[in-house]
């Protein structure tokens, strides 16, 4: 008998496993956070200006397209920041904040559900309805209404000062507005 022995290695086909596991997830979260835009393109000084009257709804929406994922990174942020006195929310927004990772942040093809394909933005407003909703259940309300109301604010600010003279949205983003020419190597 040996007592007090703890094994120093696993076996070779467990510990493989698990670094193959580790690698997959890795690369998963690098592809996951690699569709959102560069930080310092979304907050390039250069780039901002105030937009005529007319021009502010073509910027939001160029933009909101542009840095989709960006926006929601931003409004989540404020979210649960406004939430670090909540402790019971900030568990369920933790979890939530899970949900959203592997549904929406970190997927590597389509979500399908039924043998139909949901769409980016479909996938982006019902995890925004579940999270609030679930959110709202934890009694903090006015906190989450607050954060909410800030984090669209943030958005809507800088979707409209930023100048979209730089930006190239794909035309699906945008729904065909941006197409490239015909016998282009992108076509």
């Amino acid at each position: 008998m040996s007592y007090g022995s703890i094994p120093t290695s696993s076996s070779p086909s467990g510990n493989r496993a698990s670094l193959e596991y580790i690698t997959r997830a890795k690369e998963r979260i690098k592809a996951g956070l690699g569709t959102t835009r560069p930080w310092r393109e979304m907050f390039n000084f250069h780039s901002f200006n105030l937009p005529s009257t007319s021009d502010a709804f073509g910027r939001i929406k160029k933009n909101f397209a542009f840095f989709l994922m960006n926006y929601a990174i931003i409004v989540l942020l404020v979210l649960f920041l406004s939430l670090l006195w909540h402790p019971i929310s900030l568990i369920v927004f933790i979890v939530m904040m899970a949900v959203w990772l592997f549904l929406y942040f970190l997927r590597d093809e389509p979500l399908s559900i039924f043998g139909r394909v949901i769409t980016d933005r479909v996938v982006l407003i019902v995890l925004s309805i579940i999270t609030i909703a679930v959110l709202l259940f934890t009694r903090a309300t006015f906190n989450i209404l607050v954060a909410l109301l800030v984090g669209v604010v943030v958005v809507l600010i800088h979707s409209a000062v930023r100048k979209t003279d730089d930006l190239y949205v794909d035309e699906e983003a945008t729904g065909g507005l941006f197409r490239p020419p015909a016998g282009s190597p992108s076509s």
